[in-house]
């Protein structure tokens, strides 16, 4: 059996040109606010080691889910596209299947984590268009805040049939140094079987003068919580940079799991993402 190919299970693309992006609007975006390509990718992945990529959402359009997935028909680094659909539309389910047509998308994305109302993954019109997901056989990907998870631990119990893909760690306040509450949550919705994470976007909740040991309580709770096998790496380039390059957080990332096996380690930097997303294993 060969290598286990690297995999970066979450990263962006946007064209400030192309389409509004109303949340670069504010001071603390400026280093990113700028339109970011398919070559901007191939560089920053090649150099940090990575051979395949996801593609994950960025704005709450179904135009822009259908531009990343010709990009990525395109793209031989692109393996899959996390897309996004109005999960609360009634013919939901006739979207997903015009979306799944041709080969590509892998999972879906909602914006959770900037929905008002903390309880909005139980609404029912929610929960539906989440069962619809499932029918379509597409993961979810849950971007959460804290405060959100006790409705993100409702809903990955009340959909057994349905993987959810956590985000960022759901976003701890590493900034604050704080563990809990959202340790005790988080590891109670790494308790549920059908949920796996992402080692993604910790250096932005960090912030600017991160260091290796800032992050290391937060990523061994979720080694310990989710284990190798649940576990998947993710730049969040370009939104990385407002922290670290690309290959500065593959490398602290690297470092943060080396206490792993090689086999755990290339389930997390490869394994998960290829097998919860059903990836081509072949670069």
């Amino acid at each position: 059996m060969g290598a286990t190919v690297r995999v970066d299970a979450h990263h962006h693309l946007w064209d400030v040109t192309a389409r509004e992006h109303t949340w670069l609007d504010t001071p603390s975006m400026a280093p990113i606010r700028k339109t970011f390509t398919v070559a901007d990718l191939e560089m920053e992945a090649r150099a940090a080691g990575i051979e395949r990529t996801v593609l994950v959402q960025v704005l709450p359009s179904v135009d822009e889910t259908r531009e990343f997935l010709s990009v990525a028909q395109q793209t031989p680094l692109i393996a899959g596209v996390v897309g996004w659909v109005d999960l609360t539309r009634p013919d939901v389910a006739d979207i997903l299947a015009e979306l799944t047509e041709p080969a590509g998308l892998v999972g879906i994305r909602h914006l959770v984590q900037g929905e008002p109302d903390p309880d909005w993954l139980n609404r029912p019109d929610v929960r539906r268009g989440l069962r619809a997901v499932a029918d379509a056989g597409l993961r979810f990907d849950l971007l959460t805040l804290p405060h959100q998870l006790p409705a993100a631990i409702d809903t990955v119990r009340a959909l057994p049939e349905l993987t959810f893909v956590l985000d960022h760690l759901s976003k701890p306040p590493i900034a604050s140094g704080r563990l809990d509450p959202w340790a005790r949550l988080f590891r109670e919705l790494a308790a549920e079987p059908n949920v796996v994470a992402k080692l993604s976007g910790l250096v932005t909740e960090a912030g600017p003068g991160w260091e290796i040991a800032t992050l290391r309580s937060y990523t061994q709770l979720a080694m310990e919580a989710f284990g190798p096998g649940r576990l998947m790496f993710g730049s969040d380039w370009p939104v990385c940079l407002l922290a670290a390059g690309y290959s500065a957080w593959a490398e602290a990332a690297s470092e943060l799991t080396g206490e792993l096996s090689p086999a755990e380690r290339a389930e997390v930097f490869g394994g998960t993402a290829t097998r919860v997303y059903q990836l081509d294993p072949h670069s």
